[in-house]
């Protein structure tokens, strides 16, 4: 990058969703610019998850995030198939260990098909035996179009398709100023390394990204936007259960995740988790696992998959989520918006871009690409 620069966007953050709006809306003849403070794309919260392809199940209907999961996962297997991106259709259950849960099971399956998700199918107990002979359940709700996918590996070929249009993204580029002057927006880079400006300015900092809008002047708190990080940790077990489908529990009301769900990489490998643990907001993130949590994980575990012992479970690895909703809050959906109305023409944040944010990516890309327009 030159010292100081004007281009026409802007987008903070090289994460999955960074990478996918620079895609859409990199054009002939519009000069697009991704800044990234780390040494390489993606390597906060979109390289530390569960790498699952969701169907859209769990979201209200009127929240952002069920219509862009949905189209997202259609967009995101057409874009695998082009793009050769590894990834499996697997297919997912969510599993009743009593009769009391069986009924959550209908509740997720009636939520599921309002939000337009057709292909469930609720299992009996043999139904399900045929299926998972380790799974401990007395029905499940299997849902065909959830999968799994090499996420390093779509963010590549978001990259180079975004390159091939032109688009630049820099890296060690941390946004350290922001000033606006009613129309174009001024971005110091590095305490002052350089500088560069832009008319469209794209907030998709991941886990900075209420640190980012606050530089711009927008009060977080008023606003809604501050984020409470929240730690998954995942544990591996040797020797690995033998499942053939991602095996996820039924969701415990007001938790903040899906609970300690049994997923399958594309090597066969099982890792259990993540579990939700709220962090103080000093952004100082520890990734370690502590080992001390292997009886916590293993009681949820037992819970399904009872032949899974104390012993077999290790530390894997943790992904912290920026997650809008505090303890005990109600679900938070997406927020990306254009902040025009409160004076801040070109301005596009997107906060609390968690799960299913992988998912969702082309279908964010493409809403960020219709606000701009």
């Amino acid at each position: 990058m030159q010292m100081n620069e004007t281009v026409d966007i802007v987008i903070v953050g090289a994460g999955v969703v960074g990478l996918a709006i620079a895609e859409a809306v990199a054009v002939r003849n519009r000069q697009v610019v991704v800044l990234e403070k780390n040494n390489s794309f993606g390597q906060e919260t979109s390289s530390r998850n569960s790498e699952v392809i969701h169907a859209g199940i769990y979201y209200p209907k009127e929240f952002l995030k069920s219509h862009l999961c949905l189209q997202g996962n259609r967009l995101l297997y057409s874009w695998c198939e082009k793009h050769h991106v590894p990834h499996r259709r697997i297919g997912k259950l969510i599993v009743a260990t009593n009769e009391a849960e069986c009924a959550d099971l209908e509740r997720i399956k009636i939520t599921a098909h309002d939000n337009g998700v057709e292909k469930l199918e609720l299992l009996g107990r043999v139904q399900l035996k045929s299926k998972e002979p380790e799974v401990n359940a007395v029905a499940a709700l299997f849902s065909p179009d959830t999968g799994i996918i090499d996420t390093h590996r779509l963010m590549q070929t978001l990259l180079a398709s975004a390159g091939k249009k032109e688009a630049i993204i820099t890296y060690r580029s941390e946004v350290t100023a922001i000033h606006f002057d009613g129309s174009v927006w001024d971005l110091e880079i590095n305490n002052g390394e350089y500088r560069i400006s832009t008319k469209t300015l794209i907030n998709s900092a991941g886990l900075s990204a209420d640190l980012i809008a606050a530089l711009t002047g927008i009060d977080i708190d008023a606003a809604g936007y501050r984020l409470k990080p929240c730690k998954g940790n995942y544990f591996t077990a040797a020797p690995s259960p033998r499942i053939h489908h991602l095996i996820y529990p039924v969701p415990v009301k007001n938790n903040v995740g899906l609970g300690i769900h049994a997923t399958l990489d594309l090597s066969g490998r099982v890792r259990f988790g993540p579990d939700s643990r709220y962090l103080s907001d000093d952004r100082a993130f520890d990734y370690a696992v502590d080992e001390g949590l292997k009886t916590a994980f293993h009681e949820s575990i037992q819970r399904y998959l009872p032949g899974v012992s104390l012993d077999a479970l290790t530390p894997d690895m943790s992904g912290i989520r920026p997650k809008i909703q505090g303890p005990g809050d109600p679900a938070m959906d997406f927020v990306i918006r254009e902040e025009s109305d409160c004076g801040m023409h070109g301005l596009i944040n997107l906060i609390g871009i968690e799960s299913p944010g992988m998912t969702s990516c082309l279908a964010i890309g493409k809403h960020v690409g219709e606000l701009i327009s």
